[in-house]
């Protein structure tokens, strides 16, 4: 409601400046000059009008004969399109794809994983042994570390580790500002720390979705196998992944081999001497695991009450000798009911869709798309994978996935919708044809641009992508409206589209240069934000620039062959003027 009434208020703000400053603004600032004539001009604004004017008047007469020539010889216009639309399509196909480009959030974290079997001390040795190679780094600040925490399966564990680095302000980093060239540094230094795996990687730039920057995505063991060929496929799998240009590491924290005690129960003897398993297990829990008896309020807050054995009475597997549980009345030793059996498997076993499942997760190799980096997965999966198992996309990766086909029926359902709203404009199903065609032209622009550039085809990219289709149709709605009126007017088809083209060139250049301008200083953001903006403003200006160059071409020409091929099926007849007349009176113009 707060968000609905402030939008509220901003619009009506808006429509206010529109209706009653804007006006006044507007009879203040222009001036109508046109009384000049050909008195000298005075000043150097006066000056540098009326030579733009001038050059600008060459220039129109010059691009009016230029689309007489297009109309007369309408297969060079149309070969020109079609080589756009080629042209588009193999950028398209060439051009890496990606979802949200990774900011530069100054942070990044690392994971470290013990050999199993390590203690919590051992673990916090070789973290302080890592703090102090990061904290050599220039572009360092501080570093935050925690042991026993497990940020891929957010469980604890004794034999992880987790730390958020936090890096200086941009411009105060020293030699290397960019974060990739600084993790790059990082990963070198700790290159020497053998006693553990370390992985670095930077936070989501979307929240929600997972811990890791990257790719994630979880492999199943449909079959219902053993975890320890589970294990090894996965592993098998990570290192075929290794393999592959594309990625730059691939890993799991799983593992079946911690060392572990598997408790059996003398269930028989458990029954004769009236004893609940249930009641065993939960009084195991209480002592080696921890149990929540209550809670309770105090001071204004509330406090839970866990029960658990002190770390000396459940430190080995001697204290359970110490350890009864109740049998109606009497207590019984739990070791005249269970034995220890010391065997190897993984700390948690995490399922998927019911599955016995592992998480794998990785970064792409740098100049290689998130997109590239998926498909090279597919790939692998396709040939090393056994039968039985399988894979699903997780976190972001999954959302990258599905919005694939998302986009593409984004795109078409805005061609459908402008169409059907310029067909109901023109009261003709063949004239917006000559809107719609004339898109390629700025499509071929953010594509060459962001490939210019180094961009991903992101989402960023592909909302601007929505934006200029919108913004070049309008610039075409201005040629082709008035091309009809002048249709309707007597004008022949020839003659109505050059001086439609011919009047509307200052104003659909004015806009589309203002809007340009408008946009440049996101080609050189900087910040947190700064990839999204440099996506959508790369995109948008190439976009523009050549849906504007090139579509005033275009567009005329698409004009007369789809008014022409109204008027033959349309039962509609509009009486033209002389021809010779329009020709002299186009002579006197020129």
């Amino acid at each position: 409601k707060q968000f609905a009434f402030t939008l509220a208020i901003a619009i009506l703000i808006s429509a206010v400046n529109a209706l009653t400053l804007s006006p006044a603004l507007s009879a203040l600032f222009l001036k109508n000059n046109h009384h000049i004539g050909s008195e000298k001009p005075k000043g150097f604004k006066a000056k540098f009008f009326k030579a733009f004017n001038a050059g600008f008047e060459n220039m129109t007469n010059r691009y009016s004969s230029s689309l007489r020539f297009l109309i007369k010889a309408k297969w060079v216009a149309l070969t020109g399109l079609v080589a756009i639309t080629i042209g588009t399509i193999v950028l398209v196909k060439q051009t890496p794809t990606g979802f949200i480009p990774t900011e530069d959030q100054s942070i990044f974290l690392y994971s470290l994983n013990m050999p199993p079997g390590a203690s919590l001390e051992r673990t916090k040795k070789v973290i302080d042994k890592v703090d102090s190679i990061i904290g050599t780094v220039e572009a360092v600040e501080k570093s935050y570390s925690v042991a026993g925490m497990n940020i891929i399966t957010n469980a604890t564990s004794p034999i992880s580790g987790l730390a958020f680095v936090k890096l200086k302000k941009p411009g105060t980093r020293g030699k290397t500002e960019d974060i990739n060239a600084i993790l790059g540094e990082v990963n070198q230094k700790l290159s020497v720390i053998s006693q553990a795996d370390l992985f670095t990687f930077t936070l989501p730039t979307v929240q929600g979705f997972g811990n890791t920057n990257g790719f994630e995505l979880i492999l199943q063991d449909r079959a219902g196998g053993k975890l320890e060929d589970l294990s090894a496929t996965a592993y098998g799998f990570i290192g075929e992944l290794m393999k592959r240009p594309e990625i730059m590491y691939a890993f799991t924290t799983f593992n079946t081999g911690n060392p572990q005690y598997k408790l059996n129960i003398d269930e028989e003897k458990a029954k004769q001497l009236g004893v609940s398993v249930s009641e065993l297990l939960q009084t195991l829990q209480v002592y080696y695991g921890s149990l929540q008896a209550g809670d309770f309020n105090r001071f204004g807050k509330q406090y839970k009450v866990i029960m658990q054995s002190d770390i000396a009475y459940r430190i080995d597997p001697s204290t359970l000798n110490d350890v009864q549980v109740n049998n109606i009345g009497e207590m019984v030793p739990v070791k005249t009911l269970v034995n220890l059996e010391k065997v190897y498997g993984p700390e948690t076993v995490t399922r998927n869709n019911l599955f016995n499942a592992v998480t794998i997760n990785g970064v792409p190799k740098p100049g290689f798309s998130s997109g590239e980096a998926l498909k090279a997965i597919e790939e692998t999966a396709a040939t090393f994978l056994p039968r039985g198992y399988a894979y699903e996309w997780s976190s972001l990766t999954r959302e990258e996935q599905q919005s694939g086909s998302q986009t593409t029926w984004i795109f078409v359902m805005s061609i459908i919708f402008v169409y059907f709203l310029l067909a109901a404009q023109y009261e003709s199903y063949l004239l917006p044809f000559a809107v719609i065609l004339s898109v390629p032209t700025g499509l071929l622009g953010v594509f060459a641009f962001i490939n210019f550039a180094g961009i991903e085809n992101n989402i960023y990219v592909q909302v601007g992508i929505i934006m200029l289709i919108g913004l070049l149709a309008k610039n075409a709605i201005l040629i082709v409206e008035y091309a009809v009126q002048r249709r309707k007017a007597g004008l022949s088809i020839r003659h109505a589209a050059i001086e439609a083209a011919t009047l509307r060139l200052r104003p659909i250049l004015m806009t589309s240069f203002a809007f340009i301008a408008g946009l440049i200083p996101l080609l050189t953001a900087t910040g947190a934000s700064a990839m999204g903006n440099r996506s959508i403003g790369t995109g948008a200006v190439g976009g523009m620039l050549t849906g504007v160059l090139l579509g005033i071409f275009i567009i005329p020409v698409l004009f007369t062959i789809f008014q022409y091929l109204q008027e033959k099926v349309s039962s509609k007849k509009i009486e033209e003027k002389d021809e010779w007349v329009m020709d002299k009176l186009e002579l006197q113009t020129n």
